[in-house]
């Protein structure tokens, strides 16, 4: 009996990957894309418009300390531009095991 994952034409071995291995790869990609994320939210957020805010606040953006404008407006537009590299990364990350709706 042959070795199933020998192919008969070049003599190589071609590797198996389970469905649970590349499920358990899947996974693992999402939550360092999900860790990452994260991490970038909670400095934006918390970093600069919180604990960095008094640095921030030497500079001006159109007449609004930078710190102020972190807080009020800058970590929203981080959030949402995140948003949109998560859902590009999630749709890259799920054609590549074939999971989804691909």
């Amino acid at each position: 009996m042959t070795d199933p994952s020998v192919d008969a034409g070049a003599g190589e071995t071609s590797p198996e990957v389970s469905p649970t291995s590349a499920r358990d790869a899947y996974w693992r990609e999402n939550l360092t894309l999900m860790s990452i994320l994260l991490v970038i939210w909670f400095v934006v957020s918390f970093g600069f418009g919180i604990l960095g805010r008094d640095i921030l606040d030497q500079v001006s953006i159109g007449g609004a300390p930078l710190g102020f404008w972190f807080a009020q407006q800058g970590s929203i537009i981080v959030f949402i531009i995140l948003i949109f590299v998560y859902a590009a990364r999630m749709s890259a990350i799920e054609r590549k095991y074939k999971m989804g709706d691909h």
